[in-house]
Parts: structure tokens; sequence; C-alpha cells
């Protein structure tokens, strides 16, 4: 008698906590959703960490780390979703992994991500990253190709946002490749700033607004007048 006594308590227990479970589940379920029309992004990430907690997900892990790093808190995307090169990561945890290493300045890092994400999904957005990070990291060779992509695969509605003044804009994408390509020819050869500064002007046609490619002109024409002025007594 005292057996089974045992045992039906601990069974109303389980029950009790399968249920409590579930209704937390339904809870946090119903929060979220709220939260979403809301477009409270804080709101959203605590329901989704419950959610996880509750019932771990890799799709909610992903998502979250998405929000994160779409709320630019990109440390805290990693710290969810890692970042390693995982081959079984979906396209959303690659695409976190390389644009919050680009954002914490880990570009080696964000490299080999990007390259994953070119390798399932080639596209002249990609290449640019790709272009951009392998620029940073020295790789002249490799970014002229992605380059080259860049410029013949292109097309007249495809534009690039860049956030280097206070007020973000954006360009067609052909000039940015062009601006880049500007760039590896004066890392190519420093002595030949005329022909950079010819390929900067492309970009700058196309696009008078260009900011980034009008400073990029600005810094070589500066390099190329340097020596020919007189020091300062």
């Amino acid at each position: 008698m005292k057996r089974f006594i045992v045992i039906l308590v601990l069974t109303m227990g389980f029950y009790g906590t399968a249920q409590t479970k579930s209704e937390l589940l339904k809870h946090y379920e119903a929060f979220y959703n709220q939260m979403r029309l809301q477009g409270d992004v804080d709101g959203v990430i605590n329901a989704l960490t419950h959610l996880n907690v509750l019932a771990p997900s890799q799709e909610r892990m992903d998502t979250l780390a998405y929000i994160y790093a779409n709320d630019n808190q990109h440390l805290q995307a990693l710290n969810t979703i890692g970042i390693e090169k995982v081959d079984t990561d979906s396209d959303l945890a690659v695409q976190v992994k390389a644009i919050s290493l680009k954002a914490l300045n880990q570009p080696k890092r964000a490299l080999e991500h990007f390259e994953v994400l070119y390798q399932r999904n080639p596209n002249p957005y990609l290449a640019y990253e790709l272009a951009d990070l392998n620029i940073q990291i020295g790789d002249n060779a490799k970014a002229s190709t992605h380059i080259e992509y860049g410029i013949a695969n292109s097309k007249d509605d495809m534009r690039y946002a860049f956030y280097e003044r206070q007020q973000p804009y954006d360009v067609p994408l052909k000039a940015a490749f062009i601006h880049l390509k500007g760039l590896v020819q004066f890392n190519t050869d420093k002595e030949n700033i005329d022909a950079a500064i010819a390929t900067i002007d492309e970009a700058l046609a196309i696009d008078p607004n260009f900011n980034l490619a009008s400073l990029s002109k600005q810094a070589l024409t500066s390099r190329k007048q340097a020596p020919s002025e007189e020091p300062k007594k």
C-alpha cells in the first residue's frame, strides 16, 4: 500500500511538472508573438530566451542570435551560437557569425563564414564582403577575383549601404566594387597612384555622392602631393 502511494505521488508530481512546463511554453509563445506585434526587441529576446530554456531548439537559438545581431548586440549574438565553423549550421547561423565577427573587427574569422555563404549561394553582395575582407587582411589577389566577379554580375538596381557618415547612404553596387578595385590597385603598386585615382574616379562618375570614394581619392591625392611639398621651416 505504501509503495502504491509513493508511486501515485511521484506520478502526480511528474504530471504537475509537465503541465506547468506546458503552460509556461504556451505563455512564452503568446508573449513572443505579442512582442513581435509590438516591435519590442527586448521583449522578443526575453521570450526566446525563456523558450530555449524550457524547450531547447537550434532554430530558435539561431533566430535569437539573429535578433541580437540585427540590434547591433554582436557579442551577445556570438555568445548564443558560438564562432566556430560548423558544417551543419543553417544559413542564418552562418550569416550571424559572419556579420557579427566583421562588426567586431575580426576579419579573418568573419571571412571563413562569408566564404561558406558564398559557396552555398554565390552572389555579388557576398562577393563584395569577401573582397572587402580580403583587402583588410592583405590578400589582394583573392580580393581582385571577387571584385571582377562583382563588376561583371552587378545589376543596375543593386545597391550597397555605407555607414561611415552620421547619415547612412547607399550607392550602386558596381560603383562600390570599382572603388575597391582602386584600393587594390594602390595596395599592389603604391608608386602608381594615378591609376588608382583614375579607377576611383570611375566609381564617382557612377555616383558623385559616393562619400567613401571621395575620401579615398582625397587621401590618395594628398599622398601623391606630399613629397613635392617643401618642409616647413
